[in-house]
């Protein structure tokens, strides 16, 4: 079966891509819904030349959109009619808790004839965290809500110090809230390794963000 993942840059797409691929899907492509302009993701908010620096990392062609909020979903489908057209058959998906968006997903995937894979739908937190640092993935923290987390979280590595932390302010573990987001820099399926060389902190609303300026790739 070929498919294509929905493409975040952070922990769960990328571990929802591995574990698909170690049950034999060929991944042939990574989405990335971008905002109006075509510069930053619509959700993690990362520039369009990191997505491009991770996908040259993990060899693999990524397609993208630009959106807004109020257009998504049929922007979303405009995608994959695209993507259809190359025999792919499904969508990977990372999500975690969120029931009315595992809906969503699943109703626009059925309606445009394609299968909603969700390898890590309801999985057990500290399996999926357990799982992650255990196949060798690497990732840092590159946004946090500024009323819950540190801001010097911010460029600092996603391990288990972090998820200690997380676990005594009471917030949640893998953030499927929105509560912080990461990008992954290796791991399993990355061919090379991203180095962040220029990197600045700045406030967006209530997220405090680690803005990516230049990366290299080791």
């Amino acid at each position: 079966m070929k498919a294509f993942v929905s493409w975040s840059g952070g922990k769960d797409s990328c571990l929802a891509c591995y574990k698909v691929l170690k049950n034999g899907v060929e991944i042939s492509f990574l989405l990335t819904m971008l905002d109006e302009k075509g510069l930053r993701s619509k959700s993690h908010g990362l520039k369009k030349k990191i997505l491009e620096a991770q996908a040259k990392a993990v060899e693999k062609p990524i397609i993208y959109k630009e959106t807004s909020w109020e257009n998504y979903e049929e922007k979303f489908k405009e995608a994959i009619k695209q993507l259809k057209k190359f025999d792919v058959e499904a969508g990977v998906f990372g999500d975690l808790r969120l029931l009315e968006h595992k809906k969503w997903v699943e109703n626009v995937c059925n309606e445009v004839g394609i299968k909603a894979l969700e390898p890590l739908w309801n999985e057990d937190y500290k399996k999926i965290i357990d799982e992650f640092f255990s196949y060798g993935f690497e990732a840092i923290i590159i946004s946090v809500k500024s009323n819950l987390i540190s801001e010097e979280w911010l460029g600092q590595s996603f391990n288990e110090k972090f998820i200690d932390y997380l676990k005594s302010i009471n917030v949640d573990l893998l953030g499927e809230n929105g509560e912080y987001h990461t990008l992954v820099t290796y791991g399993p399926i990355f061919k090379k390794r991203i180095k962040i060389i220029k990197s600045k902190k700045s406030q967006i609303n209530n997220y405090n963000i680690l803005n990516i300026i230049e990366v290299n790739l080791k």
